[in-house]
């Protein structure tokens, strides 16, 4: 029998998905700026559940660890590395790594399982693998994924400790080039030579902007409209197709373009539009009069003639569609200084298209890729004549440094390290210097091409300064990828892989994954716009990966309905793929650990009632299917679950990650009375180890599928009455009326009062309610009104009975000399001093209210009741109830630690207590 892992147990959820959310706020050093890739997991939560996936539970050790309670006191001890292991701070800790890794060690023999990630992405699995020193495979199709990937696992390794190759660097005050240190510096080095280097001969393409007060600055980006001639044949000016005349919103830095119609003989029309930068709020655009164009068509400035999107999209497709200089953005004294078009800017714009330019068209997708509708079908037709000259000569530049590296010592593969990542931090460049830009008036700063997972098209766009070392040059990008390699912990030796996971090999890996989610991402489509710049840059450093023109797609598992006849068909190549996948995996699948998988759950799969998706059903199927058995499910958030009950929003997580082990050959059949009888025996207890973990209420229901799909999937077949099979919708319907039966059987746990109050809660909330009916409940449960009125439970006055809410207990409360107190007075009072005072005075009166010698209160139990109320409150909408109850669960750690801490400091209002958690 296999030893269970603590992701097949509990998880301290909380604190994950806590250091998940704040992720999101982290940039630099972070590994999700190397280079952009989308839909990437929380490095936290991948290191987190690779942790968990190896460490025993406490559970399957009954030798070492006999009694409920000492196991449940090792879990804690697990869980509170987990906690420190996933904190962002933590990230480059040797010491705490190597305690991690000692744990891993124990629960594996000291020889743990090599992880394999087969559809790697943008690297979070495998480079989490790699910090926890685990052997490492990392494998894609995707050739931009691959190279990400050997940018972070495979190449920092081999040159670990390494000091740089540039002269005079090595001799610097670092006498230690710990880990890619070395690395890093020469990225610097070596990309400050080539931006020098691009400086000689971009450098007319980039003037600087003349000032009105004199003096020049450097420009940080050019602004441009797209035109079209107007279709009024009385008119026929160039018009301009702007989507916002706003340059800066910033208050007291207020920006502008003030568009005026002038005479010139020079045009066809003999008018065109003169754009000039104003500041004063009395010229600013109006709501109504800012920008010309929108999603149904546009106007012209000068006629005010309405014109069609049709119109636009035919002038595209002609290639009649130009370009006018509306304003130049240069960098002033720490701020932003918008000025107008000069001629010389012009005329500095007017280059021609160089011939070597990547080669390719866009693809036939119209969700994801706009551009096509006006004319732009090729990659290159995505940018200016002045973006492709400068990114052809630093794409032609890394070849020259390469030979530089070499000739300062460096050896070929080392030559080839460096300008690997030169290449990837002139790709990185690309998201910010094409004509897909626009201008940001709020933050006054370019827009990148993919802040959503589709290139759109741009009307206004701008052109960022390439050789100007500041926001959206090539110099700015190397900072970036230095800055990830250099905080790169090469713990372990990583191999990288282009293969087809659909027919890799599977043997001697435990897997630990991502796998693509139908269509919600065209990966392969998307990342041409990469791949066709990194294969020109890179394509004699990496000649088999970059062999392709473009990225391969016909075996990408990713449910395209332009590739694959509509979305049947694409929903079929997918979930096929799907199954094929797992099925190869379960072939070589180990006994002895289980592997892990990430399902991206999206808030709109819910259906109407709020159940989960066909989409997860699907995949929940396909992992059965292919014979693997589901022994948990954990919810993970890039939001905090608070926040997000807090704004109503679905308390959907962002995705879900899944634990599953081969199922025997010889599993056997059950029925369906079988089926819940197991559901019955098995799910109190897991809940409860559930509810002891550090487990947000928001998250209880879809971690408690994880116990009840172990049962379902442990059985080759569930059969209902008739003889079906059962299905996982059906099976996933029982889990959760078990669960609520499992709830509400907690009630019996508590003390008299608190049991009225939940019944009552449950019907009323802190609404009122008919004195009597509460009478005839509570004499039910061996209590009286009158004695609760009496204790500050609720109040009944006039006939009616209402529970006192929190906020309105009365702050004199004494919970030492009360005479008479339950849980359920704990919990709220509790609630009442966390939201006002904080979570130590909270502390102080748990503390309190456990040394009363009677053990009215019971800590587990306050818990339990605040998970048993949440729900309640959330399937009755009661939003700000829910919240307050999750943010206690949330906060408990905290508040427990302090009340568990021995204080003697004077003044305390409840009094200073020794607290044993044994007793």
């Amino acid at each position: 029998m296999h030893k269970r892992k603590l992701i097949e147990v509990a998880l301290p959820l909380e604190a994950i998905n806590r250091e998940s959310a704040r992720e999101k706020s982290i940039r630099h050093g972070h590994p999700s700026t190397l280079h952009l890739w989308w839909a990437r997991r929380p490095l936290a939560a991948a290191r987190a559940v690779l942790f968990a996936q190896l460490v025993d539970d406490p559970s399957s050790l009954p030798d070492e660890f006999p009694t409920e309670e000492l196991q449940r006191n090792e879990r804690e001890r697990l869980h509170a590395l987990i906690e420190r292991l996933v904190a962002w701070e933590n990230v480059r800790d040797v010491k705490l790594l190597a305690e991690a890794r000692k744990e891993i060690l124990k629960s594996t023999g000291g020889a743990p399982p090599a992880i394999l990630d087969p559809f790697a992405g943008g690297g979070t699995i495998p480079l989490e693998a790699q910090r926890l020193g685990l052997e490492t495979l990392a494998s894609d199709l995707n050739p931009v994924a691959a190279l990400i990937n050997k940018a972070l696992i495979e190449i920092p390794p081999k040159f670990r400790d390494q000091p740089p190759t540039f002269p005079g660097l090595a001799e610097t005050q670092i006498t230690e080039w710990a880990g890619a240190a070395g690395l890093a510096a020469d990225i610097r080095a070596y990309g400050a030579w080539m931006c020098d280097a691009a400086q000689d001969r971009l450098g007319a393409m980039y003037p600087k902007a003349p000032l009105p007060s004199g003096g020049t600055a450097t420009v940080i980006a050019w602004v441009w409209a797209r035109t079209v001639a107007c279709p009024n044949p009385a008119c026929g000016i160039d018009m301009p197709l702007a989507r916002s005349w706003w340059l800066s919103k910033k208050k007291g830095k207020e920006a502008f373009i003030i568009p005026t119609v002038v005479g010139d003989p020079t045009r066809p029309s003999g008018i065109r539009v003169k754009f000039d930068v104003g500041h004063a709020l009395t010229q600013a655009p109006t709501d109504e009069a800012d920008g010309t164009v929108g999603r149904t068509g546009g106007r012209c400035v000068a006629c005010e003639t309405a014109v069609p999107l049709n119109y636009i999209r035919a002038e595209g497709r002609a290639r009649r569609m130009g370009a006018e200089l509306m304003a130049i953005v240069a960098e002033g004294n720490r701020q932003r200084l918008y000025l107008g078009p000069t001629e010389d800017h012009i005329v500095a714009a007017s280059v021609e298209r160089p011939d070597d330019v990547p080669a390719g068209d866009l693809p036939n997708n119209p969700r994801d890729f706009k551009t096509p509708n006006y004319g732009m079908t090729s990659w290159a037709d995505l940018f200016t004549n002045r973006q492709l000259v400068g990114l052809t000569t630093f794409s032609d530049l890394v070849a020259e440094t390469r030979k530089k590296v070499m000739s300062d010592g460096g050896s070929s593969e080392y030559a080839d390290a460096v300008a690997t990542y030169l290449g990837l931090a002139i790709s990185r460049n690309t998201d910010y210097s094409s004509a897909i830009c626009s201008w940001h008036s709020g933050r006054d700063t370019a827009r990148n091409v993919f802040a959503r997972q589709a290139i759109p098209m741009v009307w206004d766009y701008v052109e960022s300064n390439l050789v100007s070392g500041l926001s959206g040059s090539v110099a700015s990008q190397l900072s970036w990828v230095a800055g990830v390699v250099a905080a790169l912990v090469p713990a372990a030796p990583g191999t990288v892989e282009q293969a087809d996971a659909s027919t890799r090999s599977y043997d001697n890996f435990v897997v630990s994954t991502d796998p693509p989610y139908y269509d919600n991402i065209g990966y392969s489509d998307l990342s041409d716009y990469f791949y066709v710049w990194l294969r020109r840059t890179l394509r004699d450093v990496h000649p088999d990966l970059l062999a392709t023109l473009l990225v391969p797609k016909a075996e990408e598992l990713v449910a395209n309905p332009y590739r694959h006849d509509g979305k049947g068909g694409a929903k079929s190549f997918f979930e096929d793929g799907f199954r094929k996948v797992f099925a190869r995996a379960r072939e070589a699948a180990s006994d002895e650990y289980p592997i892990t998988v990430w399902y991206a759950f999206k808030q709109s799969d819910a259906d109407e009632g709020g159940e989960a998706s066909t989409g997860w059903e699907t995949l929940l199927e396909g992992m059965i299917g292919a014979g693997w058995e589901i022994t948990s499910t954990w919810p993970n958030r890039s939001e905090m679950s608070n926040r997000m009950i807090a704004s109503g929003n679905n308390a959907l997580a962002s995705s879900i990650v899944l634990s599953l082990r081969p199922r025997r050959e010889s599993s056997p059949t059950t029925d369906r009375r079988g089926f819940i009888a197991a559901l019955e025996a098995e799910l109190p207890d897991a809940l409860r180890r559930l509810q002891q973990g550090r487990i947000a209420p928001v998250d209880l229901p879809q971690a408690a599928i994880g116990p009840g799909m172990a049962v379902f999937s442990r059985y080759s077949a569930v059969l209902e009455p008739d003889g079906r099979k059962m299905t996982v919708r059906s099976a996933l319907s029982r889990i959760n009326e078990i669960l609520d039966r499992v709830l509400n059987e907690q009630e019996g746990d508590f003390d008299a009062a608190s049991r009225f109050a939940i019944a009552w809660y449950r019907q009323h909330g802190y609404g009122t309610g008919k004195f009597g009916d509460a009478d005839n409940l509570a004499r039910a449960r061996n209590t009286s009104v009158d004695l609760m009125d009496r204790d500050g439970i609720l109040t009944s006055r006039a006939g009616t009975v209402q529970l006192i809410k929190p906020a309105s207990l009365s702050w004199d409360y004494d919970v030492v000399a009360d005479a008479h107190t339950s849980n359920w007075e704990a919990l709220h009072h509790l609630i009442k001093v966390m939201e006002r005072d904080g979570i130590r005075p909270a502390g102080d009166f748990l503390r309190a209210a456990l040394s009363r010698r009677d053990g009215a209160v019971d800590p587990d139990l306050v818990k339990e009741l605040a998970h048993l109320l949440f729900r309640i409150a959330e399937s009755n909408g009661w939003t700000k109830d829910a919240l307050s109850f999750n943010s206690l669960v949330t906060s408990w750690p905290e508040i427990l630690d302090v009340a568990r801490t021995v204080t003697n400091a004077p003044g305390s209002s409840q009094g200073s207590f020794e607290f044993d958690e044994d007793e």
